[in-house]
């Protein structure tokens, strides 16, 4: 997970719902039953939107958060200020030199920058960022998406490995392994750990390169129609869009 549709962001890298329908390189999504398409060695799977949720919602999660430190505020009121502080933070990744270079240093700085944004001259910001920075690095703060399970099931029927690729930062690390379906997942990339975020191209060409593919190797399954689906077809991968 566009911005302008359902916002699915957390604590872990943000991810946009864009209510698309899903698509591919060669047409309209395929049935499960005919994934991945023949010529795809590895498919690398998005995770926020793709394969998992926040559960309770973001918002929900803000707002009893901050409820704990003396803060009121409505879901809704948090979830217009989420977006806007998101898409804010979008902006300056791409306004960096070189655009959406990152770090895990960048990625701590850019949620602790939206939770400011979300609340506004709140004394107790920082520690409100503070649990909900531990909060979404739990496995518990999430649960599983049934297509992208499927889609899952699918690549590993047809004896094809997977990988998660997403815009989270190291805590991924942490939560892939105890999370299903994400402990499918053969190889776990972060933007934090490659340097770049979706939806440079650099962030493509590093995973290439870890893995040793060619681009039109690699199938992309993910729920961004900007994020994942454009910015992987402009790297030369085959892309699979995916609508809960």
């Amino acid at each position: 997970m566009s911005v302008a549709s359902e916002v699915v962001a957390t604590q872990g890298g943000a991810a946009t719902r864009g209510n698309v329908p899903g698509s591919h390189d060669d047409g309209p999504a395929p049935p499960v039953g005919a994934f991945p398409p023949p010529g795809v060695t590895l498919v690398v799977f998005d995770v926020v939107g793709t394969l998992v949720e926040p559960a309770p919602s973001v918002a929900r999660i803000y707002r009893d958060t901050a409820a704990a430190h003396g803060v009121e505020r409505e879901e809704e009121e948090i979830r217009r200020a989420f977006a806007a502080a998101w898409r804010r933070q979008e902006g300056v990744d791409a306004a960096a030199a070189p655009p959406h270079a990152t770090s895990p240093q960048r990625e701590r700085q850019r949620w602790e920058a939206i939770v400011a944004d979300v609340f506004p001259g709140v004394a107790a910001a920082p520690r409100i960022f503070a649990d909900l920075w531990e909060h979404f690095g739990r496995p518990a703060a999430w649960r599983a998406l049934p297509r992208g399970e499927a889609l899952v099931a699918a690549s590993l029927a047809a004896g094809v490995d997977i990988a998660l690729a997403s815009n989270f930062d190291e805590r991924l690390l942490s939560i892939a392994p105890r999370l299903a379906p994400l402990t499918a997942a053969r190889h776990v990339f972060t933007s934090a750990e490659l340097g770049w975020r979706k939806p440079a191209v650099a962030f493509f060409r590093a995973i290439e390169a870890r893995l040793g593919r060619q681009p039109a190797e690699l199938l992309l399954v993910g729920d961004d129609p900007l994020l994942d689906l454009a910015a992987a077809r402009a790297a030369g991968w085959r892309v699979h869009g995916v609508v809960e």
